[in-house]
């Protein structure tokens, strides 16, 4: 029985360095972009169709008329340079807790022909300039995993309002929320609060992340609930930067605040 025991710990601790070295080699390629070729896109909905085709050639129309994207090369054809990154929800094994982040969140199930594992990512996109998407994908392999979450990620991508709402500063240029919005998932909650420029994003760092992504570089936060689920903390923060887009503002005060809207770089 004894023998039985040491030899699934070592399978196990082979598993994990597998899994560790993988997960670095697709750390390292998701954060490369891949070129996209149109002309052997052969689109299945009307929507892409007319992407294709020139008759909608700017995401803004497919957003201002909230028109569903259920094929990812829409986003490929109407905004190319979009960077992509995965966050890092996932943990190694270690005493106590203590294990290394990883961008992999592996979970494995026990059956009688052995350990069977599962990896889901997070992945985000953006251009910097007001524009960010999240995807998560799930699968029996690192890989499809990754490539699932980007696929994902490019069809839930939204616009975003920044500003200038802290009363320390009124420069009326948009390096912050123009707002407080607060965003809720499961018992996680994170509210976003106007800073002065210079402040930084004083947030958790994964959610650094995608709001350095989506081209806000101030910002005050503060979070409650069970906020050491990552899932939930991610989410809770999407759900905020969404409202910036959904709260109507009056042309005076979005003119005193500095609101501008997502912009495509050229």
């Amino acid at each position: 029985m004894a023998e039985k025991v040491k030899a699934e710990e070592q399978v196990e601790l082979v598993e994990e360095a597998v899994t560790e070295v993988a997960e670095k080699v697709e750390a390292k390629v998701g954060r490369h972009h891949h070129e996209f070729n149109k002309e052997k896109w052969d689109p299945k909905t009307s929507l892409g169709k007319k992407v294709k085709s020139g008759e909608i050639n700017s995401i803004d129309y497919i957003l201002d008329n909230r028109l569903t994207i259920l094929e990812h090369q829409i986003t490929d054809v109407l905004m190319p340079n979009l960077s992509t990154d995965l966050l890092l929800i996932g943990q190694s094994k270690g005493k106590f807790g203590g294990g290394q982040r990883r961008v992999f969140r592996q979970t494995q199930k026990k059956t009688r022909e052995g350990n069977k594992p599962n990896f889901g990512t997070f992945a985000i996109l953006g251009n910097e300039d007001g524009y960010i998407g999240i995807g998560y994908g799930k699968s029996k392999e690192t890989v499809p995993a990754r490539e699932k979450a980007i696929r994902n990620a490019k069809l839930g991508i939204i616009r975003i309002t920044r500003g200038c709402g802290s009363w320390q500063c009124g420069c009326r240029n948009p390096h912050s929320v123009p707002f407080t919005v607060e965003g809720k998932c499961g018992s996680v909650k994170v509210k976003l609060i106007p800073a002065p420029r210079g402040t930084g994003l004083c947030i958790e760092r994964e959610c650094k992340k995608m709001l350095a992504i989506a081209g806000i570089k101030d910002v005050w936060s503060q979070t409650s609930g069970q906020t050491r689920t990552k899932l939930n903390l991610i989410k809770a923060c999407f759900y905020a930067m969404r409202k910036l887009a959904e709260i109507k503002i009056k042309k005076e005060t979005a003119d005193s605040l500095g609101v501008v809207e997502g912009k495509i770089n050229a």
